[in-house]
């Protein structure tokens, strides 16, 4: 199992200023972080890169799709301008040298129609995301296609959806990720959710129910890392919180109160909680 923690708790665009952090990090025992790509500059990414591997620290990338360049849009010269930018952030990752690329980037985030996809909006996403897979197989980068709970995305809402969806793409470039929060709202149950997508998992977040320290709340993380276990699970868990550092990442993702005493504080006490969780099962 690798242990990876996402910058966003901190910010939307790292900087050599969060280089204290990353370092603090990696002391805790983290193997990697999760590098928020929405800056497309490959030349930063590759001096950050650089940085990262000085202190022997691994990464993962996660981004998001947008109105203006929503892949599944009706409109194709959107849907082009989404696998552009998206092979863009590909192009980003391998300078950064970042194993995986997850998110939402199937489709724009925040953007819905008033209903669940149309079959043509499933076929515009299958078709863009498999050119973005056959991209991610030249820079060597692995997709970790993300669902989304009802209230931030509509393609992509249940993780047996996605494992449908990059079976379609057929790449083995293009996987899928499994998330905790997300499970949480949606799905029925939690142990069939993980083994429906077990054979095409290739990234788990570890978040709570409130996106504070995972175990603080109520998600059922024995069932979360049983069937984890069961299924063979030893890839990257990351933890994905948030908190208010970030004016426009709380207002993107809903936070208003204070949930933790400090963001290093949550990173330790999440590190803590994972390794013990895995410790009990592997």
């Amino acid at each position: 199992m690798k242990y990876g923690m996402n910058l966003l708790l901190w910010s939307g665009d790292p900087d050599d200023s969060l280089l204290p952090v990353v370092e603090e990090l990696k002391a805790m025992g983290y193997d990697g972080v999760e590098i928020p790509l929405f800056n497309l500059d490959v030349d930063k990414w590759t001096k950050y890169g650089e940085k990262l591997k000085a202190m022997d620290l691994a990464c993962t990338a996660v981004t998001v799709r947008n109105e203006e360049d929503n892949p599944i849009s009706s409109d194709a010269s959107v849907r082009a301008k989404g696998v552009e930018l998206n092979k863009k952030t590909l192009d980003c990752c391998a300078a950064l040298g970042a194993e995986t690329l997850v998110g939402p980037y199937h489709s724009a985030i925040g953007i819905f129609s008033g209903a669940g996809p149309t079959e043509d909006e499933w076929k515009w996403g299958v078709d863009s995301m498999r050119q973005v897979a056959e991209h991610a197989g030249d820079v060597n980068v692995m997709l970790g296609v993300e669902a989304l709970n009802r209230f931030e995305t509509y393609l992509l809402n249940i993780h047996r959806d996605s494992a449908r969806f990059v079976r379609e793409v057929d790449h083995p470039n293009c996987k899928m990720m499994y998330d905790t929060f997300h499970a949480n709202i949606e799905e029925g149950d939690i142990a069939q959710a993980i083994r429906d997508c077990s054979d095409v998992l290739t990234h788990v977040h570890i978040s709570e129910n409130n996106r504070a320290t995972p175990g603080s709340g109520h998600i059922d993380f024995d069932t979360n890392f049983d069937t984890l276990k069961e299924v063979g699970y030893d890839g990257w868990m990351v933890v994905e919180a948030f908190g208010l550092a970030l004016p426009e990442i709380a207002a993107a993702t809903k936070i208003w109160r204070k949930m933790f005493d400090t963001e290093l504080q949550l990173a330790k006490d999440s590190l803590t909680f994972m390794k013990q969780e895995v410790a009990k099962r592997w």
